[in-house]
């Protein structure tokens, strides 16, 4: 369990909702690696919270789609230090960024047309195009 994670003024994660472990971080590390645990595993129960409204837990699976595990969770690490304070609060603040993208409600796209002043602009550049490329080309031997 975890100490709330607070995402704006209106939306607090609950601690409940969040799992943190500490693991051996991978890479070179000297005589260190085998002795400390620093890296952090954070995983969020977005599912099942009821922090988030249903629009953005639909987002939200779309945005952290490769950081899905298998039960559905929201799987994020950070082995960005040596330190695993910092690690956690990294991997929270990355959990706290994707939620706030996955807040934002995109815009709709309003169809357009292009208009009939452009469409003569395309055939009249097309025209010239084709003279020039006509220009180039060998006379005829009409004889």
């Amino acid at each position: 369990m975890s100490s709330p994670l607070v995402i704006n003024d209106k939306v607090t994660l609950p601690g409940s909702d969040l799992e943190w472990t500490a693991v051996r971080s991978s890479g070179p590390g000297g005589q260190n690696v085998n002795k400390v645990a620093s890296k952090i595993e954070l995983s969020f129960d977005f599912e099942n919270t009821v922090a988030l409204a249903d629009p953005v837990k639909a987002r939200l699976r779309v945005l952290a789609k490769n950081q899905l595990d298998a039960e559905g969770r929201v799987f994020i690490k950070s082995e960005k230090t040596r330190d695993q304070g910092k690690n956690l609060a990294d991997a929270r603040q990355k959990l706290k960024d994707l939620i706030l993208s996955a807040m934002v409600v995109p815009k709709t796209r309003k169809p357009t047309k292009v208009s009939k002043a452009q469409k003569a602009k395309r055939v009249t550049n097309k025209k010239k195009v084709s003279a020039k490329k006509a220009a180039r080309k060998k006379p005829s031997r009409d004889d």
